[in-house]
């Protein structure tokens, strides 16, 4: 079960690192799911949406980081 957990944890902390540093290209991917879904969505200010983006990237980061030493640690 904690293998699980783990891997769960680390899945998670990957994708905050890919969001965080790559907050465009993770814009860019929601844009093409919307379409796909016949949805068209557009931010309104392109660098406040970049901002929010590497914010929860960082959060996402933390969360795991977090997660993981308490797992380890319990």
């Amino acid at each position: 079960m904690i293998i699980f957990q783990i891997l769960i944890i680390l899945i998670s902390l990957s994708v905050g690192i890919f969001v965080y540093l790559n907050p465009s290209k993770v814009i860019d991917i929601q844009k093409k799911f919307y379409i796909l879904i016949n949805w068209r969505i557009e931010p309104i200010s392109m660098p406040k949406e970049i901002l929010s983006t590497r914010i929860m990237g960082a959060t996402l980061v933390f969360l795991a980081v977090s997660a993981i030493i308490y797992i380890l640690f319990k």
